[in-house]
């Protein structure tokens, strides 16, 4: 297997970056999450380029950051400064294909959750397959992710129920509501994402980078910019308090590990 956590590749006019780390599920780590990054720039810098997609390789898209290794040092967990920090890291990456000059789009098979599921809506555009998993968990861990552009993209109502309950949608309900563009069979994603990108590069760079900035100039004249950073400074607090259900989800993970923490947490929202 590839050392890379990331593959960067050109197909025409098409940059593809691919998440690389199937063995976690595509889990943000600190090093992919640097690769990433290093491979958006390279697609914006890269004059041949008109169109990003970004997919995986394994059982899924991404499912969020790795809360399996060692998120924070011990010493930091209740520091709001410190989760501050750090969360508006975590911000700047993920919002980096709303700002790159060049439409980005994602390409999504089995889950996209927590950071993975908001990397996706900052994408421009979103294909997903048909059998994929949508969701932001979080609540159920005494957390909510660090950027709230869920009701930007599906509605306050709507937003509200999945981001307090923590539910996860398929792939229908995540087009119904607007959050991707199209859904299509499993076997032919592949297949029907660069076919759609190659489309989308037909369309003169200016143009796309033009109409872009427009449409990202006019949400931030709405507020967007702001209320994403407004979000960021209400909840870096909560990553620091101390509650019942995040001591005991704690306790757990360190007595009988992480798969029985989820399991026992999961459990508890069972139909």
């Amino acid at each position: 297997m590839s050392d890379d956590l990331v593959l960067y590749e050109r197909d025409d006019q098409v940059s593809i970056l691919t998440l690389n780390r199937p063995e976690k599920l595509n889990a943000i780590s600190p090093e992919l999450r640097q690769q990433l990054v290093d491979g958006f720039v390279r697609a914006e810098e890269d004059d041949e380029t008109c169109v990003v997609v970004l997919r995986s390789n394994g059982r899924s898209f991404c499912v969020g950051y790795d809360i399996g290794g060692s998120a924070e040092p011990r010493e930091t967990r209740y520091d709001a400064l410190w989760w501050h920090e750090y969360l508006g890291d975590c911000l700047k990456f993920e919002m980096m294909p709303w700002y790159l000059r060049k439409p980005v789009v994602a390409s999504v098979h089995g889950h996209a959750v927590g950071g993975g599921c908001e990397l996706a809506m900052f994408c421009d555009l979103t294909i997903a397959a048909d059998t994929c998993l949508f969701g932001e968990p979080e609540a159920r861990f005494c957390e909510s992710g660090p950027a709230m552009v869920m009701p930007w993209i599906i509605g306050f109502k709507r937003a509200r129920e999945l981001l307090y309950f923590g539910d996860m949608i398929d792939a229908q309900t995540a087009l119904d509501y607007g959050m991707v563009n199209r859904v299509v069979p499993a076997e032919e994603l592949v297949e029907a994402t660069l076919k759609y990108a190659k489309r989308l590069s037909l369309i003169g760079r200016e143009t796309l980078a033009a109409t872009k900035l427009a449409v990202n100039r006019g949400a931030d004249a709405s507020g967007f910019r702001t209320a994403i950073q407004s979000g960021l400074d209400v909840l870096a607090p909560l990553y620091a308090s101390k509650t019942e259900i995040n001591e005991q989800f704690e306790k757990l993970v360190r007595e009988e590990g992480l798969g029985a923490a989820l399991k026992w947490r999961r459990g508890q929202f069972a139909e």
